[in-house]
């Protein structure tokens, strides 16, 4: 991975969350290519459960104040980073005081689903590829991980398919076990259309369930990556009928050999 520039968008990382199969492996693909000279971003939304103080977030002047247009309204984005120290891995977070101030990430005191998820996952996704063109940082590999990242390879090849910066980067996507029952707003569908994005190939949308949600991701993505050993089956088997590289589960303790193998070997030659 030596030179290598990999960008991790994340909806979840330990330590600022606590520890799950995708807060873990939104940490450890990062460190195993930041050990093996590669060159990474990670960026993960500011839920108002991480503790700025404690983890050292500050704001980035100059890569916050523009407005991002969703549904219609104009929502200030913010950057914020702060540093893994034992790692020296920096990461810079998403955020806005509408979507993401509330204590909590995805569900409410209720365990109910936030009502505007879609709308914070819009959000994050075109915050993220606005920071990275602020940075005019041009990425070999995307690597996505998390449902509320979800939409990233969607707006990356349609909304912004005629940004040069990302013209050559690669898609990964890692798919887990079922994140959330139920569904997204009814009117998902609808608020990513506004964006100019066909309905054509994201007719499954009309039920934004967790399976269809990471079926839109799988489709825009060069490669799948099944990161739990029990992957949901309609988007297991959605991954292996298309003619893209999916890398089967491994174990953790072989995550980073198998990692790095996929990335040099399917998603860059």
């Amino acid at each position: 991975m030596n030179g290598k520039k990999i960008l991790f968008v994340s909806s979840e990382l330990v330590p600022y969350l606590p520890e799950n199969q995708v807060s873990l492996m939104s940490y450890e693909a990062p460190r195993m290519v930041n050990s093996n000279g590669g060159q990474i971003r990670i960026f993960m939304p500011r839920y108002g459960n991480i503790n700025e103080r404690r983890h050292q977030l500050h704001e980035v002047i100059r890569l916050s104040g523009m407005n991002l247009v969703i549904n219609d309204m104009d929502m200030p984005l913010i950057i914020k980073v702060a540093s893994i120290p034992r790692e020296r891995i920096q990461v810079y977070f998403i955020d806005n005081e509408e979507y993401f101030k509330r204590k909590s990430t995805f569900f409410d005191k209720d365990g109910n689903l936030h009502e505007d998820n879609d709308e914070r996952a819009i959000f994050f996704a075109k915050g993220v590829v606005e920071t990275v063109k602020k940075l005019n940082w041009s990425p070999d590999i995307i690597h996505v991980h998390g449902w509320l990242a979800s939409l990233v390879p969607l707006y990356l090849r349609e909304f912004y398919k005629d940004e040069l910066l990302f013209a050559d980067s690669k898609i990964v996507t890692s798919v887990y076990d079922k994140g959330f029952d139920g569904e997204l707003s009814s009117t998902a569908l609808e608020k990513i259309t506004y964006d100019g994005i066909s309905e054509e190939h994201i007719s499954e949308l009309k039920s934004p369930d967790y399976n269809n949600l990471l079926k839109v991701a799988v489709r825009y993505s060069d490669a799948v990556i099944l990161a739990s050993e029990q992957v949901p089956e309609p988007v297991s088997d959605f991954a292996k009928s298309l003619d893209k590289p999916v890398l089967p589960f491994v174990s953790f303790q072989e995550t980073e050999e198998a990692y790095a193998q996929f990335y040099e070997t399917e998603v860059l030659k």
